[in-house]
């Protein structure tokens, strides 16, 4: 049982737009409902939900359960982009559906390179600090951003984030966002690059169900390889299906549980953080680690 000093390490940062039973609270965004003007521009039911955005002080139009406006959300991650840049921090922004292995990726690479190299987290779930304490048990700084109903993290989530974490310079900085192969894809946070992590447990055509988030996605962790004589999963027929969503991407194939084919995710990590602008695809063709 942790004392109260211990939980008090793992900060917790609640999403502002919602309480601690899904209400919205007080908030920069207003929703407008269905307006006259929803109804004179006959937009699609999706785009119905009008809000106020009182930073830039403009109307605009998305889902309902959407609460970064679009103008200041390119902004912000512009700027976040910007301060890593400055400070010489990787960061990536580590996207999948739930139960693929994320966070247990997560801690063993913390464990395997925490001595060579300064790594924080931030961790993104709808609710729960669970996750953020499995981090901070490999010694590593954690903050836990709860989005309470939302279903993807922010860039102004990630800001105020990043004011609790407060990486060093010239570190790696691993934001595992929410569990969910949809919207993820379409907010940029400012990371240098999205990892979209996929498990053998979850079938080889998942780049054809969700090709925004791999393509958005410059690398893919294929996870749980060690399952692979034990679930029906076609690996050659996932590499193309990716591919086919887009051919730039990257595949590794690890077992976060057995240790299996780290070396090389761990090798690109390196080539990374040796190059402030070098993209993913390069890294892994210098250190000649395509396994595909």
């Amino acid at each position: 049982m942790e004392n109260d000093d211990e939980k008090e390490d793992v900060f917790l940062l609640q999403s502002p737009l919602f309480g601690e039973n899904g209400n919205a609270t007080e908030t920069a965004f207003r929703d407008l409902g269905i307006t006259p003007l929803v109804k004179q521009l006959k937009l699609k039911p999706e785009q119905t939900n009008g809000h106020w955005c009182s930073r830039c002080q403009e109307i605009w139009f998305g889902y309902t359960l959407e609460t970064q406006c679009p103008v200041c959300g390119k902004l912000i991650a512009e700027r976040n982009r910007g301060w890593f840049a400055e400070q010489n921090i990787l960061a990536l922004n580590i996207v999948s559906s739930p139960g693929s292995g994320k966070t247990t990726l997560l801690e063993r690479t913390l464990n395997d390179l925490k001595s060579e190299f300064e790594i924080s987290v931030i961790e993104g779930d709808q609710e729960t600090i669970h996750d953020a304490e499995r981090i901070r048990s490999t010694g590593c700084k954690a903050v836990q951003i709860n989005t309470g109903t939302g279903c993807h993290l922010e860039a102004d989530m990630l800001a105020r984030g990043l004011e609790s974490l407060n990486p060093s310079a010239n570190s790696l900085l691993f934001i595992e966002n929410v569990g969910n192969l949809v919207c993820p894809a379409m907010f940029d946070l400012g990371e240098r690059a999205k990892v979209a992590i996929l498990s053998v447990t979850e079938g080889e055509d998942k780049p054809l169900k969700y090709p925004h988030m791999f393509r958005a996605s410059e690398l893919i962790i294929l996870n749980k390889i060690d399952l692979l004589p034990y679930v029906k999963f076609d690996v050659e027929k996932c590499v193309e299906y990716a591919k086919e969503v887009n051919p730039r991407i990257e595949i590794l194939q690890v077992s976060a549980t057995t240790g299996e084919g780290m070396p090389e995710w761990y090798e690109c990590l390196k080539k990374l953080l040796q190059t402030k602008n070098s993209s993913i695809s390069a890294a892994i063709t210098s250190g000649a680690l395509s396994q595909m």
